[in-house]
């Protein structure tokens, strides 16, 4: 019963996906690794139950199928991460698959009754190919996974690179799914019986439906994720000025892009730090603190890397560079640190004395009660609750001296 439940949640799931209007590249291979997911349950569910002998047509077709887990899983995280297009060479990641199938020609040519003979014999002719297969997906397991942690991990940094507040930026769903995936091939390579692995599955893809459901994206119309640009905007999305203006700073850093310029040619652009020496650095940065001492930018709540480089009249790259060169912070904890420090200048104040934390938190730039206890932690080591007990206790002794 519970197999044939995981069968349904995942068809179902799968389903939501397909009739999904307006899907994106992501929803696409979510719904294709879903289908194929629950094609495997299905699979299974008929071997485990002794079925087999009636669909014989089936068997074999299951061996190769945990090899299409981690490419999809993979391919997925790159669709949902990167706002480029996914070329016809993602495919190769599928070709240890394909070449399992081609390796099992030889037994989906058997007559039915060797196919059940072969089965009901542990595999009899064929061990060697399925210590094989267990090996190339015990290690393409493992691989994809790190591969996807490692591109979700720099999704995560370059978010902190452009927005300053990153509350609206859910990454858990991908979380989720690598963590989830990889207890699901710890579950494998600890030798358990099948029984326990695709037990492991089906949980799996209730908790995938659960939290999928309530996630804002995955199953819906909304966007899951705010997009994150991997490559430079074009000077006319509006960081060129007017004929009228006088060249901009960034102009003169860093040379404007055409329509035709390459990706290789960009990446080169985005990373050349030598362009941008000692002396145009250091007074770029003199006039950013300026800029923040006087208009405090950092209180608007969703501030942007771009937001503050049209501000600057800044590429928002060189922006970017001088923020980590002289500040030695990212853009986001440069930010979120002027709010903190704001927030330490103003709840020492008598008339804010009325107001609670939350309330001067937000007036600084916050937009949650969670940024904002993570990013004070952060920034001093303790909770706004221990720094306004260490400032008081700190006032009283001063008030005690003083008398």
């Amino acid at each position: 019963m519970l197999y044939l439940s995981g069968i349904i949640i995942t068809f179902f799931l799968s389903l939501l996906l397909i009739s999904k209007k307006n899907k994106s590249l992501a929803d696409k291979i979510l719904a294709a690794w879903l289908i194929c997911t629950g094609f495997h349950l299905t699979v299974f569910y008929v071997h485990t139950s002794g079925n087999y002998v009636h669909f014989p047509y089936l068997l074999g077709m299951e061996i190769g199928m945990p090899l299409l887990q981690g490419p999809f899983l993979f391919l997925y995280t790159l669709a949902v991460t990167q706002s480029r297009r996914l070329t016809a060479r993602s495919l190769l990641h599928f070709l240890p698959f394909v070449v399992v199938l081609g390796l099992l020609v030889p037994f989906f040519s058997l007559p039915l009754t060797d196919k059940i003979y072969v089965y009901q014999h542990d595999g009899a002719g064929y061990e060697n190919l399925v210590e094989g297969v267990l090996i190339t997906l015990s290690i393409s397991g493992v691989v994809y996974i790190i591969l996807s942690y490692l591109v979700l991990r720099r999704h995560s940094k370059r978010i902190e690179q452009e927005f300053s507040n990153t509350e609206r930026i859910n990454l858990n769903w991908l979380r989720y799914l690598i963590y989830g995936t990889a207890v699901i091939w710890i579950v494998i390579l600890a030798g358990l019986h099948d029984l326990y692995i695709f037990g492991t599955v089906v949980l799996y893809m209730f908790f995938l439906g659960f939290f999928g459901i309530r996630q804002v994206g995955v199953f819906s119309n909304k966007s899951l994720m705010s997009p994150v640009n991997d490559t430079l905007p074009a000077p006319e999305a509006g960081i060129a000025p007017p004929a009228e203006q006088p060249v901009l700073i960034a102009e003169k850093i860093l040379p404007p892009l055409s329509a035709k310029t390459g990706e290789e040619k960009t990446e080169k652009i985005k990373y050349q730090h030598s362009s941008l020496n000692e002396t145009e650095g250091l007074k770029l940065y003199e006039r950013l603190q300026l800029l923040m001492s006087r208009q405090q930018l950092f209180k608007s709540p969703e501030l942007t890397l771009g937001d503050l480089a049209q501000e600057l009249q800044l590429h928002p790259n060189v922006l970017s560079q001088v923020i980590n060169t002289y500040a030695g912070k990212s853009f986001y904890d440069y930010i979120n640190d002027l709010r903190i420090e704001e927030f330490k200048t103003i709840v020492g104040q008598p008339d804010n004395k009325q107001y609670t934390f939350l309330a001067l938190a937000f007036e600084c730039g916050f937009n949650s009660k969670t940024a904002f206890n993570r990013n004070f932690k952060k920034a001093t080591g303790l909770s706004p609750t221990q720094y306004i007990n260490q400032l008081n206790t700190a006032v009283d002794s001063d008030s005690v001296t003083g008398q």
